[in-house]
């Protein structure tokens, strides 16, 4: 399965972006992870095929993850960016729905990423 993420771009604090990440084929559960320069990479939000999502804490009532299973495609909602959100985003497609997973080693298929700059 091919990834391939869009949408990403320079927001201020407090602004909106959605990411979008196209998949070549089905998948079950999939991830949007980030990783900020000299950071470790950390999971953001988690969906299984059936649409039910996992959150981080730090983006909780901010992300909304969401799929579209006809069109192949999962989305990122970010509402009230924060520079804290700076990051590369990642989408991480799994094989199974078993665990909807922030372990970066769950996860067999990824995309190249998109980046996300938020200015104060």
């Amino acid at each position: 399965v091919r990834l391939v993420e869009s949408g990403g771009g320079s927001v201020q604090a407090g602004g909106s972006l959605r990411l979008s990440c196209a998949a070549s084929g089905y998948t079950y559960t999939m991830t949007w992870f980030r990783q900020a320069p000299g950071k470790e990479r950390e999971g953001v939000a988690c969906i299984r095929s059936d649409g039910s999502p996992r959150y981080a804490d730090s983006v909780k009532g901010r992300f909304t993850i969401s799929r579209d299973n006809a069109e192949n495609t999962l989305y990122l909602q970010m509402n009230t960016l924060k520079p804290e959100d700076t990051a590369m985003y990642y989408c991480a497609a799994a094989t199974s729905d078993l665990y909807c997973s922030f372990r970066h080693t769950y996860y067999n298929y990824w995309g190249l990423g998109t980046q996300v700059t938020v200015s104060s």
